[in-house]
């Protein structure tokens, strides 16, 4: 949909009870912690690297060493996480039926004009292509072990069926200004014309398949005014810095707010009200109540953003109270700091091991953007896939590659193509990929061309060349076993192979092997190395 049309369409759209979670007190508060229930030693590390962006944007407040009642997921949901390895990430939403890149983030730069059209958008959302076992078999086809899907982003649209309610939103047509006007919506998907919770096919199809699911939640909402000021929220009031902030200091996101929003698009308002923030908070904590309980088993919540130092204690109450009602459920660390189970380096793959003791899934755009990309030339493909895979499961990591369906449910053919021949190579490839670890010290690699993995048990090393190495492999890390086979992964018989403390492990890689491999094999050669 191109800008006029949207205007259009918005300016022609413009012509229940909260149902608040059990465990609230009166100030907003969680007051049934349980002391005894406290988590056992565990052999992971939950302390994010100081390095992480949101780690420093919420360090100010959360605080670094959790409180004593406070657990996390057990070691089996952890292992569970580690196994996965390669995954697929989906964001989709109203932006989509523009076609906008980065999400919902062009809301915060649009015109009044535009903006009160785009928080109406969900009168035309009608996704007619989407099939959620459709979507499934192409996940496993690419051979992505679980899937992360937006349930609500930053624009507060839900894509899921909540019963909670939005009861102030921000009118920005109003003849003297934009103003905070009273509603009661829930503004989900159930309100628009497609009226199907389509988390709930997701999760119904991916249980039938055995896709792990990871559901993405946004702390702050944009459509919903009680949320103001709390990162970015378009309704930004001055003393914002006081709540929004990076790092210790506590000093404003923005000196000059303009900056970043534009001419049109700051908005000052009051403070939001202690019952502003109860409300909110309430809210906040229902929705993701709902996702954890109502969709069968959900692996991760995929948390984003943060809110600030006011609601912490508030948030804080909130991942006590889901903890107890899904004590295996793995959550993102952006906005609770060391609260949580696991971190996501974005658009990049740590360039060495990091903590590897603490769980982390790189999430990495395949085209330019996170949303639906419709140029065919963006899309970077299977091999770029197939470097970062290896390269963050050597180092103890998982990868995530992003894609975002279109306004009708479908993805791009670009898209499909690259997944798809990453799956093929996967099928050749995976015993040395899913379920690995990490080598121990500095052992994930040797020059710039060469990753390694290990087997759980660590009777076998993986070797991933990302070229073919001509006549012959040289290994000066691996020692094999004595009596041990040395296999080229889609090729079935043995390969020659001689070792010396000298010159290491040297495997005869002659090109009548590499002539005999199956089609997809040469995104990355994979070496089976009993030790």
């Amino acid at each position: 949909m191109n800008r006029r049309k949207f205007l259009m369409n918005g300016a022609a759209l413009s012509g229940g009870t909260l149902i608040a979670s059990s465990g609230f007190s009166a100030m907003g508060m969680y007051s049934g912690i349980n002391n005894s229930m406290q988590q056992p030693l565990s052999k992971f590390s939950h302390r994010l690297p100081k390095s992480d962006d949101h780690y420093q944007a919420t360090s100010g407040y959360v605080e670094d060493v959790p409180i004593p009642e406070y657990f996390w997921a057990s070691d089996k949901a952890y292992e569970a996480f580690l196994d996965m390895k390669f995954g697929i990430r989906l964001h989709w939403g109203l932006y989509s039926i523009m076609e906008l890149p980065h999400e919902s983030w062009p809301y915060l730069t649009m015109s009044l004009e535009e903006r009160q059209a785009y928080q109406e958008l969900y009168k035309l959302w009608y996704p007619a292509n989407f099939d959620a076992d459709e979507w499934m078999d192409f996940f496993k086809e690419s051979g992505a072990k679980m899937f992360a899907f937006t349930s609500k982003h930053h624009d507060g649209f839900s894509l899921f069926d909540t019963k909670a309610r939005v009861k102030k939103r921000a009118n920005w047509l109003a003849p003297e200004g934009p103003v905070i006007e009273d509603c009661d919506q829930a503004y989900s998907i159930m309100e628009s014309p497609f009226k199907r919770d389509v988390v709930k096919e997701l999760c119904d199809s991916a249980h039938k398949n055995g896709i792990k699911i990871d559901l993405y939640f946004s702390h702050p909402d944009w459509h919903d005014a009680d949320f103001r000021p709390y990162n970015y929220h378009p309704l930004q009031v001055p003393d914002a810095g006081k709540i929004a902030v990076l790092g210790k200091d506590r000093q404003p996101e923005l000196a000059d707010p303009k900056t970043r929003f534009g001419e049109s698009g700051l908005v000052i308002k009051p403070d939001p009200s202690k019952e502003e923030m109860n409300r909110m908070m309430k809210r906040h904590r229902t929705q993701l109540e709902e996702l954890i309980t109502k969709y069968g088993t959900v692996d991760m919540i995929d948390l984003d953003q943060w809110l600030g130092p006011e609601v912490w204690p508030q948030l804080r109450d909130t991942m006590l109270h889901l903890r107890k009602l899904r004590p295996d459920v793995m959550y993102r660390a952006r906005g609770i700091g060391n609260y949580g189970d696991y971190y996501t380096p974005e658009g990049f793959v740590p360039g060495n091991k990091e903590n590897t003791n603490t769980p982390w899934f790189v999430i990495y755009p395949l085209g330019e953007t996170f949303s639906y990309d419709p140029h065919p030339g963006n899309y970077k493909g299977a091999e770029w896939i197939v470097k970062n895979l290896i390269d963050a499961a050597a180092k103890g990591g998982n990868f995530m590659a992003a894609i975002g369906p279109d306004g009708t449910g479908k993805f791009h053919p670009k898209a499909i193509e690259q997944l798809k021949k990453t799956g093929t190579w996967l099928r050749i490839n995976g015993k040395g990929i899913y379920a690995t670890r990490a080598r121990d010290g500095e052992l994930w690699k040797e020059g710039d061309n060469i990753r390694f993995t290990r087997s759980k048990d660590q009777r076998t090393v993986y070797a991933f060349a990302y070229a073919w190495p001509e006549d012959k492999l040289v290994l000066t890390s691996v020692k094999p076993r004595v009596d041990g086979k040395i296999y080229l992964m889609g090729f079935e018989r043995p390969l020659k192979w001689t070792y010396d403390s000298s010159h290491g492990l040297v495997i005869e890689t002659p090109a009548e092997v590499r002539s005999k491999l199956p089609e997809g094999s040469h995104l990355g050669y994979g070496f089976v190395i009993p030790v």
